[in-house]
This record gives C-alpha cells, structure tokens and sequence, in this order.
C-alpha cells in the first residue's frame, strides 16, 4: 500500500454512483417543479379567460351585466378568485359599465396610477381584441386580461392579485418533497448497500493478502466471497495461493524427507564401515594370531599345527561368507526393486527348501514343518527368494534354542499373499525386536560368534522382501518363539501359464 491516504474501493465506487443520481433526482425534480408550476399558471390564467369570456357571452345575450358580475362574485368566494376585480368599460365612452370590487374610479385610479392614459393590455385588447399582462398595481402584482366584445363596444377587463393564499397554491404541496426526501434517502441506502457488496470480494481479498503477508493463521480459512462473478474469481486467485503455498510446503517436506535420506544413508554407510571393520578385525586376528603361531614354533607338533589350521581355516569361511553377504546387501539395495522376477511356484520352493535341510541334516534336533497350498504363485527371483528362507532358516537353527520351525500361508489377498516363518524357541525381549534387522547386530555378540552367523541374515532376509515389493515384521508369539511376518506379490494370473495339476508330494511336511 502506498503512504499517501487515498479511499477504500467501497467509497470509490459510492461516491460516483450517488453523484450521478443525485444530480439525476435534482434534474428531474427541477424539471416537474418547473413543468407543475408552468400548468398551474396556465390554468390560472384560463380560469382568468374564462371569465371575460363568460362576462361577453352575457353581453352578446343581452343579459343583465351588474347581476352577473354579482353572480360571479358569489361564485368565486371563498376560491382562489375570491379576490379577483372584474370591471366591464364602455369603449365609446371610457366609463366603467360595472365591476366586482372597487368602484369604476377607483380602479381606474390604481390601474392608471399617475399616468392619465388607460392601461396598455386595454388599448391592445381594443385593437386586436385581447390581452394579457403582469402589472404592479398599488405595490401589489396583479395577473390582468382584457378581451373586446365583437362589436366593440365593452371590453372586459379582469385583475387577480398574487395573494399568500394564490402564491400558495401555484407551489409544490409539502407531500410532494416528503416523497423527494423519501427518494433520496432509500436511493442513498440503495448505492450504499450495493457498493458495501459489490465491495466485499475486494475487502475480503485485501485482509486475506495482509493476513498471507503477515503470515497469519487466518489464511488457512476461507474467506465467505459473495456468490457472483467477483467473489467467484476472489475464491479462485486464493485458492491458487493456497495450491501454491501447498505445493511450497510439500517442496520443503520433500526437501527435508530427501536431505535426512542423504544423511541417513550417509549414517548407515558410515555404521556399515566401523561395523565392517570391526567384524573383519575379528576373522582376521584369529587367522593372524594362529599363523603367527604356527611360524613362529618350528617345532610344533602335526596335530597342533593341524588344529590351528582348521581353526585359522574356520575363520577364512566366516570372512568369505561375510563378504558375500555384503555383497549381497549391496545388490539388493542397488537394485532399487528393479530385479529380474518371474512366475515362482512357492510350493515347490518351499518343498524343495525343506527336503535340501532334511537331506543336509543341519536342522539338528528341530524340525521343519510347512502349509503352503499347491498352486501358490508368486512373482519374484528363486535365488534370492531360496536364499531368504535358509536365512530364516539357519536363524532359527542357531538361535532360537527350540524344536520345531515353519512356514505357512496365513492371508491371500487380490495383489499379496502373507506369509508367517516361525519358531518355538525362546525368543527376544521386546525392545530387542526392533534392532533385529540392523546389520552385524547380535543379541549375545560373545555367543553368535561361537556358533557363526555374520550377523547380516536378518537384514538381508528384510532387504529380499522389500526389494520385492513386500513388507516384513517380526514379534514374539505367544506361546513362546519368534514369528516373522511377510508379503509377497502374487503373480498376475493373466501372465501366469497354467501348469499341471497334478499334486505335488508333500503339500504339508516334517523334517
């Protein structure tokens, strides 16, 4: 806003408006006052005619004038003639014949004043037979017509004074400008009404700019817009503020969403690196210390050699097998949930897993059952489908002290099948179960390095079923043990070829 003061929209759009119709009401008040007065006179001045005009057609029917003029004299009283002069004048001689008011001489005396000659309207109407004026007569304005008989022998002269009572009566009643008032006060509340709304939009629009511009909580509202064309377009320039400042505010919640990524990454790359370092540090000492050991006594006996070896050996597996499942990690995360994926027979993997630990014998003690039905398809990759379930697998084997594993089908949806591996070991605490998937996390580190693990199969087990498309959870079950949760797509049934139906053996089993 500019520091000059300059009206508000309302007032601009106001003042013009009453302007105009106010000078509109004046022209049109001053026209009929002016057009009413006009035919008030000319009705005046008939009814002045109309007299002479009376008074000669008397004359021409030889009635007797002095009972006449009586007789208009009776008619006029108490009317706005009631002081009206009728004088009848014999042209031949200059006398008056008869009058209403004052005598003949008396009214010859005011009409001539101190002019000897007769009035001019009676020397006109004598020559072209009639004549009207305005003359001042004894300081008084008279209204005077004189009209000539046909044969010229009388002329008719007529005098009305502008009494109160006349002057009164020509003017505009009192009722007249009550209603003129009446006008211009509605018509002022009209314009001031009409501008209030017509304004309301533009109002309603500054405060919300100021409340956008001092950043105030108001904005978040609507303003009440009228509903016309400019409170339709008002709603619209806000509401494309609002998408605006929306869309800025998604932008800076990406903003920051996409930095804590980057720092994230950053973090867990960073974690990834001392964790590395610290679990390779581990495999590479024993080896180091067992072969220093070995060098370092020439005289060692074979079988102590032998056992340093297999132990300095032992240690070799564990760093290769680290160092796959790095890599492992790596290539999930890579891949961004871009894998190659095909039509999977679930069921036959499943099988196929249990007889392969069967058949290797390291279940030890525990025993793997399975519920998956025939004809259970999903869409992903064998391999690492394969390798995720010997994670779970070799988990429960190592760590859950139970005796029995499984998995089984538990909810089939339009797009997922849901999936529960399980144990009856002895599980975790519950606030150990959110760090189950950190990578090199173990829950007794002196331990899970006696009997082996690299302490990334639980992450990789999460990072396959992500990489998926599916989810993962883990909790304990109530009966004791651990149970993991997880989704996989089921494949399109239009994309998948139907294959035979017959059984397959083993559609539930034990190890």
């Amino acid at each position: 806003m500019g520091s000059r003061r300059r009206f508000s929209y309302r007032w601009r759009l106001f003042l013009p408006i009453i302007a105009m119709m106010w000078l509109l009401l004046i022209v049109m008040v001053f026209y009929h006052y002016t057009s009413e007065m006009q035919a008030r006179r000319d009705s005046l001045r008939e009814q002045v005619a109309s007299i002479n005009s009376r008074v000669l057609a008397a004359y021409e029917n030889s009635m007797d004038l002095p009972a006449y003029l009586d007789f208009i004299s009776s008619y006029t009283d108490n009317s706005l003639l009631d002081e009206v002069m009728v004088s009848v004048f014999d042209n031949t001689t200059g006398k008056t014949i008869c009058a209403i008011g004052p005598s003949p001489e008396q009214v010859r005396e005011m009409n001539m004043s101190d002019v000897p000659e007769e009035p001019k309207e009676i020397i006109e109407a004598r020559k072209s037979g009639r004549a009207i004026a305005y003359r001042l007569i004894a300081d008084k304005m008279f209204y005077v017509s004189a009209n000539k008989s046909n044969d010229g022998r009388i002329t008719v002269h007529t005098a009305l004074p502008y009494t109160i009572a006349l002057t009164d009566s020509l003017r505009n009643k009192p009722s007249f400008w009550i209603i003129i008032g009446v006008i211009a006060v509605a018509m002022t509340l009209m314009v001031n009404y009409t501008s209030k709304y017509m304004s309301k939009s533009v109002r309603l629009l500054r405060d919300y700019a100021d409340n956008a511009e001092n950043d105030n909580a108001a904005i978040t509202k609507m303003p009440e817009f009228p509903h016309d064309e400019l409170g339709d377009i008002s709603r619209r320039i806000v509401q494309l503020y609002r998408d605006k400042a929306d869309a800025i505010k998604r932008s800076e919640r990406e903003h920051a969403v996409a930095i804590h990524a980057v720092e994230e990454r950053a973090r867990i790359k960073r974690q990834l690196t001392n964790n590395l370092n610290h679990e390779l540090k581990t495999p590479i000492g024993v080896i180091r210390g067992y072969l220093d050991t070995i060098l370092s006594t020439p005289d060692m006996d074979e079988a102590t050699k032998d056992r340093f070896l297999a132990r300095a050996y032992q240690n070799v597996e564990r760093l290769c097998n680290m160092l796959d499942d790095v890599g492992t990690m790596t290539r999930l995360e890579e891949s961004g949930g871009n894998l190659p994926v095909t039509d999977v027979d679930f069921h036959e993997l499943v099988f196929n897993l249990e007889r392969d630990l069967t058949a290797s014998g390291i279940c030890g003690d525990m025993k793997f059952d399975y519920d998956i039905p025939v004809n259970c398809h999903v869409k992903g990759n064998a391999n690492l489908l394969t390798s995720m379930l010997n994670n779970l697998a070799k988990n429960a084997i190592l760590h859950s002290h139970g005796t029995t594993m499984g998995l089984k089908l538990v909810v089939e949806s339009k797009r997922f099948y849901t999936f529960s591996f399980y144990d009856d070991g002895i599980g975790v605490k519950d606030e150990e179960l959110p760090r189950l998937f950190e990578r090199f996390y173990r829950i007794d580190a002196g331990r899970s390095r006696k009997v082996g693990g690299t302490g990334l199969g639980l992450p990789i087990v999460k990072n396959t079923v992500e990489a998926h498309g599916g989810t993962m959870s883990v909790h304990n079950r109530t009966n004791g043990g651990l149970e993991f949760v997880f989704t996989l797509h089921k494949y399109s049934e239009t994309a998948q070829t139907k294959k035979d139906t017959t059984a397959t053996p083993g559609a539930t089993g034990n190890a």
